[in-house]
């Protein structure tokens, strides 16, 4: 359990540097507008539902998040008010379910269900992930020989990402290991 409980930590600080766009040490809801624009510019071949489902998956996530952790209503989430509360399943398991989907679909322009690692790479890097994390990460999700993986393997393993009971899961390849 205490690893688990680390893990989720671990990926929770990371998804809070991550959030913070604009890197100004908080999150704001221009920062889920700046991460929409660098992941739809490299999805543009993307079909404009897929494109629009990304833009309204993270505008919905600045609404869940602010409204659930900003409590001081100052418009803004601090790193002491998104602590412990980003990955509990009950406030953001829909959330971060819908956001899964969404990037997940803007992987696959051509609908074949997969996703190439060059697609991969280029929304994993828009997103603010570190090359060598992204790289491991999609090799630990088992590519086909095309170097490819499922859509849904990806949707999912976002999804496992935001469950602080799992841990040694896929998504533990973006967290940087502590020197």
């Amino acid at each position: 359990m205490a690893h688990e409980v680390h893990e989720a930590h671990r990926r929770a600080a990371l998804v809070f540097s991550l959030f913070d766009a604009n890197g100004n040490g908080v999150i704001e809801a221009d920062d889920f507008e700046l991460m929409s624009g660098r992941v739809l510019a490299v999805a543009e071949d993307s079909s404009e539902t897929a494109r629009q489902a990304l833009a309204d998956s993270l505008r919905r996530y600045w609404e869940v998040l602010s409204g659930a952790l900003d409590a001081n209503d100052d418009g803004v989430i601090s790193p002491e008010e998104f602590r412990g509360f980003v990955l509990n399943p009950e406030l953001f398991g829909a959330t971060a379910s819908d956001f899964a989907d969404a990037l997940a679909a803007l992987g696959d322009p051509d609908g074949d269900g997969l996703i190439e690692r060059s697609r991969f790479l280029a929304l994993m890097t828009a997103i603010g992930f570190d090359e060598a994390n992204i790289e491991a990460l999609f090799d630990a999700f088992g590519p086909d020989a095309g170097d490819r993986v499922a859509v849904t393997t990806w949707a999912d393993g976002i999804r496992d990402y935001y469950s602080p009971e799992k841990a040694g899961i896929p998504g533990d390849q973006l967290v940087p290991t502590p020197a």
